[in-house]
């Protein structure tokens, strides 16, 4: 397609056309918005309100004020409630707390992997047994 047929499609998606598009090449406009436009709006196999609360533990992760305000505000158009927003960014904070310890640490991973493997089994042995 060209730029002037993708800004078109863009612009009935969302109103306008943002910006931050103004930059992208134009031999890279329909890639891109194709890629933001089925996974950011389209129904795929993650629902559309948890892949935006993954977008904002992420962009709490990466710092990006962009992304972050782009996340939460998609999340509450899909649904989501100031309390999932909220959980999905202790997750965020949980997740890399782990991570740096972790990673500062440097424990052996076959045996982080091997001990994982262990609890999930217990934990479905648990389940089954209920």
């Amino acid at each position: 397609m060209s730029r002037d047929a993708v800004e078109a499609d863009i612009r009935e998606t969302l109103g306008l056309v943002p910006s931050f598009f103004d930059a992208v090449p134009d031999s890279l406009i329909e890639s891109e918005w194709t890629s933001m436009k089925t996974l950011e709006l389209a129904e795929t196999s993650i629902p559309n309100k948890y892949k935006e609360l993954i977008g904002v533990a992420v962009s709490g992760a990466t710092r990006c004020r962009y992304c972050a305000y782009f996340h939460t505000e998609a999340a509450r158009l899909f649904g989501a409630t100031d309390e999932e927003i909220a959980e999905a960014a202790l997750v965020a904070k949980h997740t890399m707390g782990w991570s740096s310890y972790l990673n500062a640490l440097l424990p052996d991973y076959d045996r982080f992997v091997a001990e994982f493997d262990q609890i999930a089994e217990y934990v479905r042995e648990q389940a089954a047994a209920v």
